[in-house]
């Protein structure tokens, strides 16, 4: 279900003897999971229709045994999805929730995987500079010791935004959904990305974001019983923006989304919205979602050559867009 052959070098894995916890234990609860999306798919062009990652078997008082916390994107309009512990040990899942505000995603096994379940810590106790372990599914061989390196916002050019996210180095290769975990062996994070940032001499440091576990506490309930967080979707566009030279522009579009059937083009560069003028994504994602709920119009403002225009956007959901969770 994983390829079997990759590890974490030796010097980057983590002392078992060195923590005041279980190690290993810890990391059994850390398993490989793989999706697969039928190829008609709203998100299969951006994400692909095969998605291997990483997911947490989470210890929950009330919840259901079994249950595992990953990044959403890896789940989201999935067909199959396949868990495998790190003895082999394989099970079916059922995509239980995605809450799209924060990238998280849940779901239930539909057999016994037969490993311990992690224990929620609190993210906002983890300090800059504090010792962490980043694991991937398949043992102590895929998980590393890192540390925090800061908290600040990340803003997505896919409509996403964080006002708090945590961001960990040595970056994991294998980042997709993996546990962080504090220096109690607590689950603080999930990851979502790799990022690349130049530092002055003009090295490359690569670095994991982390979607911070304190996000999950208020909406674990409602994920549960509903499938979502219970807070009222943003509106949508269905653009993505990219940061150049000082600027936003228009990366790409979902198809025969709100934007581009309004007549949003790819290069277009984003200026304002509404009656505020715009120059970062963070401030884009605001103003739009101060708008009101989906469905309500909205004027971007835009440059397209030499000409400026407005341009008026019935915004929609995007949640409407996906396939909901099939059951096998």
């Amino acid at each position: 279900m994983s390829d079997p052959d990759w590890e974490i070098p030796l010097n980057l894995q983590p002392e078992p003897s060195e923590y005041r916890f279980d190690l290993d234990s810890a990391l059994r609860s850390v398993v490989a999971l793989r999706a697969n999306v039928p190829a008609d798919a709203f998100t299969a062009e951006s994400l692909g229709t095969e998605r291997i990652g990483s997911g947490v078997v989470i210890r929950v008082p009330g919840a259901p045994e079994g249950l595992v916390l990953t990044i959403g994107y890896l789940i989201t309009e999935a067909e199959t999805i396949w868990l495998v512990s790190h003895d082999g040990r394989a099970v079916a899942g059922h995509a239980l929730a995605y809450d799209q505000a924060t990238g998280f995603g849940l779901v239930l096994t539909l057999g016994k995987l037969g490993v311990p379940g992690i224990e929620l810590g609190r993210s906002a106790g983890v300090g800059v500079g504090d010792q962490l372990v980043m694991a991937a599914g398949g043992g102590l061989a895929r998980a590393m010791e890192t540390r925090l390196v800061g908290r600040q916002e990340f803003a997505g050019y896919w409509e996403y935004l964080l006002d708090e996210a945590l961001f960990i180095a040595p970056a994991h290769p294998f980042w997709s959904g993996a546990a962080v975990l504090d220096a109690a062996g607590k689950l603080v994070g999930i990851g979502s990305l790799i990022l690349q940032q130049g530092d002055d001499n003009g090295q490359r440091a690569d670095m994991n974001m982390a979607v911070p576990i304190d996000l999950l506490h208020p909406i674990l309930t409602s994920m549960l019983t509903t499938g979502s967080s219970g807070r009222p979707p943003h509106p949508w566009l269905g653009v993505f923006v990219m940061e150049n030279e000082g600027g936003l522009v228009i990366g790409g579009l979902a198809e025969d989304g709100p934007a581009e059937r309004a007549g949003v083009q790819v290069g277009d560069e984003v200026v304002g919205l509404g009656d505020e003028e715009i120059s970062d994504v963070a401030a884009l994602w605001r103003q739009l979602w101060a708008a009101g709920a989906p469905g309500v119009e909205v004027k971007l403002h835009i440059k397209r050559g030499a000409n400026t225009l407005t341009v008026r956007i019935a915004t929609g959901d995007r949640n409407k867009a996906l396939r909901s969770p099939s059951m096998h």
